[in-house]
């Protein structure tokens, strides 16, 4: 069967087939720049899909784990070429359903490639270690196994990368997937699903259950026959997924929110840090756990930097993310435009002084779909809830402080820890940084979002449960080391 029943109409993937919900009841995938524009109907899923799919991993995982790392591996190069293929047509659909610019979606698209690849790769590397017995006679060794049947509860706003930097390592280390996508864009996470089909995974390894968290996503965190979850998105939602498996004693992996600081010197190159607090900033509409939320400038560079942001923010093209020279989308969905729109809110009200954008656009071209001017906040303290809180759109909150000791002081001062960037030619400075910052991610001249693929990611504080993903890091998840012991 197809990934569709009919047109725009797209099911669950369970045992190597494309089937309907349980329910029979559909979700409408909107695209937030036009509501007007249907991109489909997803599965609305109920505890029964879930069943079904987690029987169904446990039913292959035997015959995949017997397999070869360079095997397995095998199947994610023929995804990665097939999606290679089929680039345009993926990144397409992610613009229209999560709102981020067609560039962006096409850059995403390439690097879930790239990570594919990546994780073939790693299908040849070493799983363990040998280690001196103090028995002469005797072989002792590490071997790593897998964890057996991977949960993977994916966010909407990057719908190919994450699901894949979760998914990829899971399969090459020799485990089955169920996945449940964000339900706003299941769509494009059923074209990556699809890819795996036509690349030949057997039956079962790759499962995918669409419908609501509390449903599919709380469900799979529960599930007596999932092994191990692998979960990103909101801290609230986040600590009852890991309070799920930890009951039940499955292994856990939770990455969650930001509140990332750019900190700029006196002795900062002021074009590139104005620069890359922009992109962090307001790039994909601010809708990224490392988007650069809170910038910390000395006072002697203080004014000219912020008239630098400023006025590039002026410059910035908001509209439909599928026309070229849009350079900044609409908001995911209405909910999360209300979000952003009470916190700067909330930012008046306590205070601060914005200087520029905060505004919904609803008239012409903006009149159906979710749009709001970039916003910058001047005159606000470490205390006030827009330097505090996860906004997830595109504010910038300005503090002014005199010394460096001060600036670490400030960006250190939230409960989060995901990543931090600082602008200065100062070597001492960078040291100091590098040091004393409370993040997992720590960037100099460089803005605040945005890893490698082969570097590990993951968050300090109440940002990460202190799990790393991607990169060789991956392994430590997905995998359990076992020792052995021969004697001759």
């Amino acid at each position: 069967m197809s990934v569709m029943t009919e047109k725009n109409t797209y099911l669950n993937y369970i045992n190597g087939a494309w089937v309907k919900s349980h329910s029979g009841d559909m979700v409408k995938v909107e695209n937030p720049a036009d509501i007007h524009d249907l991109v489909g109907y997803v599965q609305n899923s109920t505890a029964e899909d879930v069943d079904r799919a987690v029987a169904a991993a446990n039913e292959a995982k035997a015959a995949w784990r017997k397999l070869s790392g360079a095997e397995r591996g095998q199947y994610l190069y023929k995804t990665a070429d097939i999606m290679e293929q089929r680039l345009d047509e993926i990144a397409a659909c992610a613009t229209r359903e999560m709102g981020k610019t067609l560039p962006e979606a096409k850059g995403e698209t390439a690097r879930g490639i790239a990570i594919l690849r990546y994780y073939a790769g790693e299908g040849m590397r070493k799983t363990g270690d040998v280690i001196p017995s103090t028995d002469k006679d005797a072989l002792m060794f590490t071997t790593r196994v897998p964890l057996g049947v991977v949960g993977v509860i994916s966010p909407w706003n990057f719908p190919v990368a994450i699901p894949i930097w979760k998914m990829a390592p899971a399969l090459v280390y020799g485990n089955t997937v169920v996945i449940k996508p964000a339900t706003e864009t299941a769509i494009t996470c059923a074209k990556i699903i699809a890819c795996f089909e036509e690349a030949g995974l057997p039956a079962g390894v790759i499962n995918l259950v669409t419908g609501p968290g509390s449903v599919v996503g709380q469900g799979l965190a529960e599930h007596n026959g999932v092994n191990g979850i692998t979960f990103t998105g909101s801290n609230q939602v986040g600590k009852i997924i890991g309070q799920a498996a930890l009951e039940r004693g499955a292994k856990y992996q939770l990455e969650m929110g930001g509140k990332n600081p750019i900190i700029v010197t006196n002795e900062a190159d002021l074009d590139a840090a104005a620069e890359a607090a922009i992109t962090g900033a307001f790039r994909s509409t601010g809708q990224k756990c490392t988007a650069t939320s809170r910038v910390i400038v000395q006072s002697k560079v203080y004014d000219r930097f912020k008239e630098k942001l400023i006025q590039r923010t002026k410059d910035i093209t908001i509209g439909n993310s599928l026309k070229e020279d849009v350079w900044m989308g609409p908001i995911a969905s209405k909910n999360q435009l209300d979000h952003c729109l009470s916190y700067i809110e909330k930012g008046i009200q306590e205070g601060a002084s914005l200087l520029i954008g905060g505004e919904k656009l609803e008239a012409g071209d903006y009149q159906n779909g979710y749009y709001v001017q970039p916003a910058i906040f001047d005159n606000v303290t470490s205390d006030m809830t827009i330097a505090q809180e996860e906004i997830f759109g595109p504010v910038i909150a300005l503090l002014k402080v005199g010394t460096m000791e001060e600036a670490l002081d400030i960006a250190n001062d939230v409960k989060f820890g995901l990543s931090a960037s600082l602008f200065t030619q100062n070597i001492g400075h960078m040291l100091s940084f590098i040091d004393d910052i409370e993040a997992g991610l720590v960037r100099v001249n460089a803005e605040s979002a945005g890893v490698e693929l082969q570097a590990p990611f993951g968050g300090l504080k109440q940002s990460s449960s202190h799990s790393r993903e991607q990169g060789e890091a991956a392994k430590d998840f997905f995998t359990a080391i076992k020792t052995v012991f021969i004697k001759q």
